[in-house]
Formats: C-alpha cells, structure tokens, sequence
C-alpha cells in the first residue's frame, strides 16, 4: 500500500502496510538513521521525531498514522543552509553526549519542548524531558536547552556542564 507523508520537507510515498511503524520506514525505507531504536514500546524516548510539530515516539506510531503529515526527524533540523539549529550548537558546546545513542531523541523532545514553551525554567525542564539517557547526562541536557534559549543556569559553564 502507498503512504504519502512528508519527511523533512520533502514529499515522500512509501510502499508498506500501514501498521509498519514509522521508526522502521524512516530508518529502513528513507535510510534516515539519526531516530533510533531503543525499547520499542514508547518508553525511552531514543525515537523521538516531531509529527505535525509535536513529539512523538515513532516506535508507537502506525505509518498509516503518518499518511498526510509533517515528519521531521534529526537529520531535518539543519537549515538549509547546512547551519545546525540552535539546540544541536548548545548540545556541543554543553558537551551532552557520552555514548550518544539517545541523543537525537533527547533533541527532537528539547526542540518540541522550546516550540511549545519557548524558555522553559530548568523545573519545566526536568518534567517535560521524559527520554531516558543511561549515561545520566540531564544535568548537561538542561544546561544545553537554556543555553540555546539564552537561559544561564547557575553555576554552570555552557562548556562541560556536569
């Protein structure tokens, strides 16, 4: 069966069933890697993308739910240009990542989250940034999202937070 969605702006069909959940055909139909498999039953968060601009984990979601809607995933942040947006600078400069697995999840949610609340306090933080990270790199995770919404958080360096 065809599926129609757009992928990061780009117009996309796919030939799948429509209970293929969306993980697999972007990583295994559109090779877009970055979205990860972690638990695949909506709890870790390493396949977070943004449906129609809001978060979801697409290990859950149905491509038949997807027919019709914005995709976007790690990979389509970047502008254009080729410049990363402005949470995936803040999560290098923090230096977030240990292992990096969870990352892009852990960004896609951020850049949701700073969508929906635009700067969000480090309590705001801690409650909506639900993805699980193994390596315990939160502290570095906030400090990177209120850089990147020109928050300092006390104490911190942007630069190796801990």
């Amino acid at each position: 069966m065809a599926i129609g969605l757009t992928v990061n702006g780009k117009a996309v069909s796919l030939e799948a069933e429509p209970d293929t959940p969306l993980l697999w055909a972007l990583r295994e139909e559109l090779e877009l890697t970055g979205t990860k498999f972690g638990c695949g039953v909506a709890a870790c968060g390493a396949c977070s993308v943004h449906l129609d601009g809001k978060i979801v984990r697409s290990c859950s979601v149905a491509l038949a739910d997807a027919a019709g809607k914005a995709v976007t995933t790690i990979e389509g942040l970047k502008g254009d240009d080729g410049k990363l947006h402005t949470v995936q600078q803040a999560w290098i400069d923090a230096q977030v990542p240990q292992c990096g697995y969870c990352q892009s999840g852990q960004i896609m949610a951020a850049v949701a989250l700073i969508d929906e609340v635009g700067r969000p306090s480090a309590a705001q933080i801690d409650e909506a940034m639900t993805n699980l990270c193994r390596c315990g790199t939160y502290p570095r995770i906030r400090q990177a999202i209120l850089a990147a919404t020109g928050q300092a958080a006390a104490g911190l360096s942007a630069k190796g937070a801990a």
